[in-house]
């Protein structure tokens, strides 16, 4: 990790941005506290913070002439309660990808008193129920949320919604089921797992009749997808097998044709005993 330090900021790029503003670009520098920030004597319109590893929005000196914020792909968890005393004209904050979980950690953010434009995509707050219509009703002189616009109707919505404090009180509510920031697997991942068919190992059984299916493929794809389950003792569960005793029953028809001559030559020998009895005159007597 990096130090914000004056010396840092003296020899980090600056210049007139797109919109003729005098930019200070400390991106990507592994900073991981907001310090020193008074080495910039206020002369900046807007400071560029994206890309570290800033955990906290705090530390600010005053700085009368900020009007831009950015700090997104950062690990904000909180934000100072009185940020608006020390940044009294900042009207654009980029948020995006950081860690803010809960509604009630925005709360901060009332104090800016010119905050117009506001960015807090990918933070797991805005899976929150009621999440724009929450951040409308705190911060009433936004213009433009993630980069939507904020339509009158929201704003009469969201003072509806919030009209009474314990409305509020409850949207604050934290879920029990409690995570870490940044560590919740992703539902879709979770689904897709679950999804998935898993490998379990064939029985005697099964390889017979992979062994028989192989002998009857019609391709040679199908034919090394078959030899490949076997070298590897796994089975595929989307490999459609035979019930057991019908697995059982696939022979090759050479052993087939083995079992059959068995069969005669069995045949054959229980008919001479029969003929040498009847030719000795006995017969043979039944056992109860």
């Amino acid at each position: 990790m990096v130090r914000l330090t004056a010396d840092l900021i003296w020899k980090s790029p600056h210049f007139f941005n797109a919109v003729r503003e005098r930019e200070l670009d400390l991106r990507g520098n592994k900073i991981a506290v907001i310090e020193n920030l008074g080495a910039t004597e206020d002369q900046f319109d807007t400071i560029d913070l994206s890309d570290n590893e800033i955990v906290k929005l705090e530390n600010f000196p005053y700085l009368s002439r900020l009007g831009t914020l950015l700090i997104n792909n950062n690990r904000i968890t909180r934000i100072n309660p009185n940020i608006g005393e020390y940044l009294p004209k900042l009207h654009t904050l980029v948020l995006t990808n950081n860690r803010l979980v809960n509604l009630v950690e925005i709360d901060p953010l009332a104090s800016l008193p010119k905050l117009q434009f506001l960015s807090l995509l990918d933070n797991n707050i805005t899976k929150k129920s009621n999440y724009r219509l929450y951040v409308i009703n705190k911060l009433k002189q936004l213009r433009l949320l993630d980069f939507k616009k904020v339509k009158h109707k929201e704003r009469i919505e969201a003072e509806n919604l919030f009209a009474s404090k314990e409305a509020e009180e409850e949207a604050k509510k934290v879920s029990a089921k409690t995570f870490t920031p940044g560590e919740m697997p992703d539902v879709q991942d979770i689904l897709k797992e679950e999804q998935t068919p898993k490998a379990v190992a064939p029985t005697p059984e099964q390889i017979i009749a992979i062994k028989a299916a192989i002998v009857n493929s019609q391709t040679l794809e199908e034919v090394a997808r078959l030899e490949q389950a076997l070298k590897s003792g796994q089975l595929p569960a989307d490999l459609k097998i035979p019930e057991d005793d019908t697995a059982t029953s696939i022979v090759h028809p050479k052993d087939d044709k083995m079992e059959m001559h068995n069969q005669k030559e069995d045949n054959s020998q229980s008919q001479h005993s029969v003929d040498q009895q009847n030719d000795n005159g006995s017969v043979p007597i039944e056992e109860e």
